[in-house]
């Protein structure tokens, strides 16, 4: 039974860092594209191999993901592997919806709700005060940085450009943009692809098919690079096009701007914090942010409303679902082992 579950729990997450890699190749090269700095395809297969990249450099994340969310140690195996597919069923499951929506959720935070969600219902420990510290400040914060960064950078490059001929300046940040839109894939890389590395550690350690002190195995570093890097090559037109022109119509000033800025914000809460922050919020608020030096009407505040309110319903819609679907597969999978 364990033997299956672990199985379940691989494939699961394997799957969910394909639907995070489509959900959120938009955030990687949607201004890019918007701006004609990169043609579609080259773009994707570019931030493809630029996640994979990420995805190898480091493993902090992961291990938040793994130890400091919900506590399984003094669990069953067998349920403590069905409380993390349950946290999985949750998380791909509010990725569909918010992809089938157009809207740029968090790949991040419905992961994160769905280890939530699943452990309250399975009556495990919440590491409340991790939670807080290392997911609802950095959700908080992370936003509110990338939209005041990006303005503030924003403003001082159009003070310093404000002689030069537009046509060439612009040619110039087209140029730019390929290497702004590379540090963004590699970032979204380095953040995202390890949550799922974290999940499949967490189902290996409890099991005690992995040694704490060893770290992620290759394997399975391997495993989740290779699986966003698929699912961003996929594409996620929808959400693409919401970033890429519902939010603000993006030149390429801005778009390069809006990537760096994002892309140093990921860089820090990974290496410094160990923050599984969003890639999705952070580069968001950062459009949003180099979009107001225009005007504030500039931005259309309406389609930033629908994204805010996805943003807040995440992590409960997506603890929701993990925790009905835990509800509902618990007792059939003890019936099951029972069996066996």
């Amino acid at each position: 039974m364990e033997v299956f579950l672990v199985i379940v729990v691989v494939a699961l997450a394997l799957g969910f860092d394909y639907t995070n890699g489509f959900h959120d190749a938009a955030n990687a090269i949607a201004t890019s594209v918007s701006t004609r700095a990169l043609t579609p395809r080259i773009a994707l297969i570019m931030a493809a191999i630029m996640n994979f990249v990420g995805a190898m450099l480091g493993t902090a994340v992961a291990e938040t993901i793994a130890t400091s969310i919900i506590d399984l140690q003094d669990s069953e195996n067998a349920h403590g592997l069905t409380v993390i597919v349950c946290a999985l069923l949750g998380a791909i499951g509010w990725n569909l919806i918010t992809w089938w929506r157009g809207l740029p959720s968090s790949s991040t935070h419905a992961l994160i709700g769905g280890l939530v969600g699943a452990g309250i219902a399975a009556s495990m420990t919440v590491f409340w005060s991790s939670v807080y510290e290392k997911v609802v400040l950095p959700m908080i914060f992370s936003p509110l940085i990338g939209f005041a960064l990006a303005f503030a950078i924003m403003v001082g490059l159009l003070w310093l450009i404000r002689n030069a001929a537009p046509a060439p300046t612009m040619r110039r940040f087209r140029l730019a943009q390929t290497v702004s839109a590379s540090a963004m894939a590699l970032g979204h890389g380095l953040q995202d692809a390890q949550k799922t590395m974290g999940v499949i550690f967490l189902a290996l350690l409890t099991v005690g098919w992995a040694d704490p002190d060893e770290g992620i195995p290759l394997w399975v570093k391997f495993a989740a690079a290779a699986a966003i890097s698929a699912g961003t090559y996929s594409g996620g037109w929808r959400i693409m096009r919401t970033l890429g022109r519902k939010i603000i119509e993006v030149d390429p000033a801005r778009g390069f701007i809006a990537e760096s800025v994002s892309a140093t914000v990921l860089y820090a809460n990974a290496y410094l914090l160990h923050a599984p922050v969003s890639t999705t919020h952070t580069v968001t608020s950062a459009i949003m942010g180099v979009g107001a030096t225009k005007r504030l009407s500039a931005v259309r505040w309406g389609v930033a409303r629908n994204i805010a309110t996805a943003w807040v319903l995440t992590i409960p819609a997506a603890a929701a679902v993990a925790a009905v679907c835990y509800l509902v597969l618990n007792p059939a999978l003890t019936w099951i082992g029972r069996l066996f």
